[in-house]
């Protein structure tokens, strides 16, 4: 009877350069805060709302230690992030 182990694999691993600049302001303010708009976020870290709420879709299915839920829609999408 043989087991085999894979690697653990780095969380993330696929992420594009954007996805993970969000991801790495997501972990760095998730501890103080939990609802984040695409719109500021985006202020943040120069980049438009809709690339904010098109790769935050991407963090949701990738294994990233955070859950992300998208929460509301008024005046910017509204994400939910917990650690």
């Amino acid at each position: 009877m043989s087991a085999t182990a894979s690697a653990p694999q780095e969380t993330g691993d696929d992420l594009s350069a954007k996805q993970r600049r969000i991801l790495d302001y997501l972990l760095e303010h998730a501890d103080t805060k939990t609802y984040f708009k695409s719109r500021l976020i985006g202020d943040e870290l120069d980049l438009s709302a809709k690339e904010v709420g098109t790769n935050m879709k991407a963090l949701q299915r990738e294994e990233v230690g955070l859950d992300v839920e998208k929460w509301g829609y008024s005046s910017s999408t509204t994400w939910k992030v917990t650690a």
